[in-house]
C-alpha cells in the first residue's frame, strides 16, 4: 500500500514511517541515536516520540547499521524469476531425441 499523505495514518503508523525515514537518513555510516532521530523528524516538519526514536536507534545500532537492512545496488535479492527455462529446454530436447529414436528404424 502506497503512502501518499500522512494524514491518513494512525498516529502509531505516522511514527512509524516517520521513524524509518529518519533511520535511513541518519544511518549513513554512522552510528544512530535516538537524538538524531528526533532531529530529523523535527527538520521534517514531523514529530517522533522519544520511544520510538529509541526503538528504531536500538534496533538498527544492535543489526550493525543501517546498511544491513538496505541491500547496496546490485548486491542480489529479487532473483528467483527465471528459473524454468532451463527445464523447458531440457524437456524438448528430451522430445527430439524421442521423435529420432522413432524415425530411425
Amino acid at each position: 500500500m502506497p503512502v501518499t499523505s500522512l494524514t491518513g495514518l494512525s498516529d502509531s503508523q505516522k511514527q512509524e514511517l516517520v521513524a524509518s525515514l529518519a533511520c535511513l537518513l541518519a544511518g549513513s555510516g554512522e552510528e544512530v541515536s535516538a537524538e538524531k532521530l528526533e532531529a530529523i523528524a523535527t527538520a521534517s516538519g514531523n514529530s517522533l516520540s522519544g520511544a520510538w526514536a529509541s526503538l528504531f536507534a536500538g534496533v538498527v545500532n544492535s543489526a550493525g547499521g543501517i546498511d544491513k537492512f538496505c541491500a547496496a545496488p546490485g548486491s542480489g535479492g529479487g532473483g528467483g524469476g527465471g528459473g524454468g527455462a532451463g527445464d523447458a529446454a531440457a524437456a524438448e530436447v528430451e522430445e527430439e531425441e524421442e521423435e529420432e529414436e522413432e524415425e530411425a528404424p
